[in-house]
């Protein structure tokens, strides 16, 4: 069955070509397997909430007619503004507008989220951009530049809220500077979201080519029930493909976790149990309560546009699970600096088993990817990362000392993660608070942070050691907990290219290097392997403290306890870039100076490089499975989510790459401008 939805419907119509309905939701609340719903152009506000789900064999699909036309939004109009004065306007507005709670007394709240910053989950938009929240009504009129912003020329157009109870209204005021709110397109949100079912399991729903923006999202932290402006609320098989998604308070996408009462912000309400326990308490669970692989999680989200949302523009947490996240365009994620806390990125993932991130093109955002615990199976390969890290104008704001950021973040996970054949350009390539990842062949621009330590709760004087499961390979179930050795890291076939770093993070290292000052972060901005060089100890010297080893009747040792092995080879390394001390056929290019930018150009990136005169011609050792070997805790290989052994053959553009492939991700040496 088709059913035909248009906007611009004359009367209740019944779903045909001739008479559509005027409302999503009313096909959504009829489309059952194998049905598909044609969205003609045109706005609307309403939250849909689909009843039924498809199958594997007959999805329900949800299209929009033309690419981006059917626009669905969480807000609404508001066109009587009255004018106060100085470019301040005000607004009433009746509390019977919202239907499932009021944003604008419902403040961003949640675990990890830093509650000094005081935010309603309400937001007002001026021609679709998200105005700055102040408290107070002075601070609209009277209006700073914000310090944190990446904007700050924009952080001016502020508002304000409050309550008149005595008509049961929302009080908005406003600075619209010199525009006219009555003339322009002022919208404030209403919804918590777009395109979400209610219930859980509503599976095998596809969402093709929409529009969706302006929802009044709640924070999304791995223990509470995690929303989305469109999500598939712990099901099954969803594709969300070929959307715009924007302007999201928190979160655009959730691949997450479902609601548990008794867990919801229990660390926040609890009080009495670390954070860590009770997201530990939440994946058990989880498991208890058919948190598997054949009811959860096998997600795509391909070719979707996301970008201008406060916490991340993609969202999970166990319920993200085997999906593929692939050529998708995610930028200026928690540009505004309105909201902080530890679950911010391009995409924060939590548990992203077996999930394969491909070919997404990530910049511009406080962090990129954040891989957090269980990162067990996953891979990033064929992904442009740049322009993560703090702008250089932000650098001496002392606020934003502990927010630097980098492409990829991967904490307290056990592995097997595979980083292959990616560009990582920004300031700090990777941050490393883990064990059992693999980097091959990457072209990295920037550093590796916090090698060794980041893995504790921070306590004052007590132990904290942070215990994180390891999972049966390629399933959901626990096979055990385990704190972390640090180590068990490969790095084959990379480049790494030293970029010159501004001062004050050069003075950021320097101060954060003790943990006594910083626990979370050493601030690392120098290129190369070389944080593994104290400690760390090849398989075979790692190996020796065993040697002799017969049980119960040994000698006591630290054999257990000590750094797992590091392996290193045909890492090429330039512009002061250093090695690991033990690598093997490290290659030092001491004599020439490398350089790398990006442009933007007629909607294209170009990589303007003189790099491809300086890789050694000769090619590199293979990789593959065999020879990357298992990560140590979870005793299981780098391969493919179905258990098939990976050869490193195909480069960043899918190119083969031959016998003795080039180090980096090019088959090809590339050439002064390359178009990625």
């Amino acid at each position: 069955m088709i059913y035909y939805v248009s906007a611009k419907a004359a009367g209740p119509g019944d779903g045909s070509r001739e008479k559509p309905f005027a409302a999503i939701q009313q096909a959504a609340s009829i489309a059952r397997p194998g049905d598909e719903v044609r969205v003609l152009p045109g706005v609307y506000r309403e939250a849909v909430s689909p009843a039924y789900g498809g199958t594997p064999e007959a999805r329900i699909t949800y299209r929009s007619v033309e690419r981006g036309g059917a626009v669905i939004t969480g807000a609404e109009r508001v066109t009587d503004w009255q004018a106060l004065g100085d470019g301040v306007w005000k607004a009433c507005v009746p509390n019977g507008m919202f239907t499932d709670r009021n944003p604008y007394t419902t403040l961003v709240s949640g675990d990890w989220f830093i509650a000094t910053f005081i935010a309603h989950t309400g937001d007002v938009y001026l021609n679709g951009k998200s105005l700055y929240e102040v408290t107070s009504l002075e601070a609209v009129r009277h209006p700073e530049p914000s310090k944190l912003s990446w904007d700050p020329d924009f952080s001016v157009y502020t508002w304000y809220t409050e309550q008149d109870a005595a008509n049961n209204a929302t009080v908005i005021y406003a600075n619209f500077h010199d525009v006219d709110p009555n003339a322009a397109n002022v919208e404030i949100s209403v919804r918590k979201s777009c395109f979400y079912p209610e219930k859980e399991g509503v599976g095998y729903i596809t969402l093709s080519g929409f529009t969706v923006c302006q929802a009044a999202t709640q924070w999304a932290p791995p223990t509470a029930y995690q929303e989305g402006m469109i999500g598939p609320h712990w099901s099954k098989g969803w594709i969300i493909e070929d959307c715009e998604v924007y302007e999201s308070k928190c979160s655009g996408i959730s691949l997450g976790k479902y609601l548990q009462p008794n867990n919801d912000n229990k660390w926040l309400r609890f009080k009495y149990k670390d954070g860590t326990q009770t997201e530990r308490d939440c994946i058990c669970q989880a498991q208890r309560e058919g948190w598997t692989k054949e009811n959860i999680g096998g997600h795509t989200v391909r070719r979707c546009h996301i970008h201008d949302c406060g916490q991340t523009g993609i969202v999970g947490h166990l319920g993200g699970v085997f999906s593929v996240i692939e050529d998708n365009h995610i930028h200026h994620i928690n540009n505004k600096q309105n909201l902080a806390g530890a679950e911010i990125g391009g995409i924060k993932m939590h548990a992203a088993i077996d999930v394969v991130f491909r070919r997404n093109h990530i910049h511009h955002c406080t962090r990129g990817l954040w891989l957090d615990w269980q990162a067990q199976g996953t891979r990033v390969t064929q992904c442009l990362f740049h322009d993560n890290t703090l702008p250089h104008a932000h650098l001496m704001v002392p606020e934003a000392m502990f927010a630097c950021g980098e492409d990829i973040f991967i904490e307290v996970s056990h592995g097997p993660t595979l980083i292959d054949h990616n560009l990582l350009l920004s300031t700090r390539s990777m941050k490393l608070p883990t064990q059992g990842v693999a980097l091959v062949h990457n072209l990295l621009a920037g550093s590796l942070a916090c090698v060794g330590r980041g893995t504790d709760n921070g306590s004052r004087t007590l132990k904290s050691s942070r215990y994180t499961p390891y999972h049966v390979p390629h399933r959901t179930e626990v096979a055990g907990f385990m704190t972390f050795l640090h180590g068990d890291m490969r790095f084959y076939n990379n480049v790494f290219v030293q970029q010159p770093v501004h001062p004050f993070l050069e003075r950021m290292a320097e101060y954060q290097k003790d943990p006594a000052v910083n626990e979370w972060d050493d601030g690392n901005v120098w290129a190369g392997t070389w944080m593994y060089d104290d400690g760390y100890q090849t398989r075979e010297e790692w190996e020796k403290a065993f040697e002799g080893y017969c049980g119960m009747g040994s000698e006591p040792s630290d054999r257990y306890y000590i750094h797992l092995p590091v392996w290193a080879a045909q890492n090429v390394y330039f512009n002061g870039a250093r090695p690991w001390k033990k690598e093997t056929d490290a290659r030092v290019d001491a004599d020439h100076a490398v350089t790398l930018s990006l442009a933007e150009r007629d909607g294209k990136w170009v990589l303007c490089t003189n790099l491809g005169r300086f890789l050694p011609a000769e090619g590199m050792d293979r990789v593959d499975t065999a020879r990357l070997g298992m990560a140590f805790e979870p005793e299981q290989s780098f391969e493919n989510p179905d258990g098939t052994p990976i050869c490193f053959d195909t480069d960043f553009f899918g190119h083969p790459a031959g016998e003795r492939p080039l180090a980096g991700p090019f088959a090809v040496a590339p050439g002064e401008e390359t178009v990625l």
